[in-house]
């Protein structure tokens, strides 16, 4: 039988201080209501069928399948019905409120930085030696030895090296500047002279250049960057005052450091 120990709300306050995520935590609380004022303040409402859609796509988030998974997955975040229905409400809400923030801005923002997302299918090879590095360029440059092959030779980490150096699609700012700039000039299938970094050597293929769409995913995307951008500006014009229990200011008898 397992030993039983009680926690109480004191323990629970006094860890979240201990460890310093009281900051935090306030920000979450002062976006939480910053959330609910603007959407009372517009009249943004949620209808029944949003609700329920948005309590489905929790569910799957969440993998609850079956009524007991739910009852279990709400017993351990200490939750009721109650509770799990106000969080499905809440992010139609947030949802809801993003959209009518900044839906209309994205197509103008969009098309006036269209370049920031383009991204590329990249093989990279990074060396240590930049003479062993032109020297590796040069023969591939000749055919006289293929990427793949200078991936396995060169190439450490087995997982990376077993996809031929593949690094997946990535945009520019998954890149460092230099490495970004040479990429996205060039003519694919492609080959780059080697890029000196701090990293290493990069002697990097370039596969494919992908023109950027305005898909739903990417919409999606930008609406929630500028909703993320306009959250943290509230909540920094806010000053938050928080009525912690033992709340007392720090003693100026502080320890010395060692």
């Amino acid at each position: 039988m397992a030993k039983l120990l009680n926690i109480a709300v004191e323990d629970i306050i006094d860890y979240i201080k201990l460890s310093c995520q009281v900051p935090s935590i306030l920000d979450a609380i002062a976006t939480q209501k910053i959330i609910a004022e603007t959407v009372e303040k517009l009249g943004i409402t949620v209808e029944v069928e949003e609700l329920q859609q948005s309590a489905d796509s929790m569910r799957f988030a969440n993998k609850l399948l079956r009524a007991e998974d739910t009852w279990a997955w709400l017993e351990r975040y200490h939750l009721s019905l109650d509770d799990f229905e106000e969080i499905a409400k809440a992010n139609i809400l947030s949802t809801k409120l993003a959209n009518h923030l900044f839906a209309e801005k994205v197509e103008p923002y969009f098309y006036a930085r269209q370049f920031e997302y383009y991204a590329a299918a990249i093989y990279e090879v990074i060396f240590d030696d930049e003479d062993l590095a032109l020297e590796i360029f040069y023969a591939l440059q000749e055919g006289e030895i293929g990427f793949q092959e200078v991936a396995r030779q060169y190439i450490e980490n087995p997982e990376i090296r077993r996809a031929g150096g593949y690094q997946g699609i990535r945009t520019r700012a998954d890149l460092r500047p230099e490495i970004a700039a040479a990429i996205f000039a060039a003519t694919p299938p492609q080959i780059i002279k080697p890029i000196v970094t701090p990293k290493g050597v990069h002697i990097i293929s370039v596969e494919e250049i992908i023109k950027p769409e305005l898909n739903e995913q990417l919409r999606l995307q930008i609406i929630g960057d500028f909703f993320s951008n306009w959250l943290q500006q509230q909540v920094a014009n806010l000053e938050i005052v928080a009525k912690l229990p033992n709340n007392s200011p720090p003693s100026q008898n502080l320890p010395r450091p060692a």
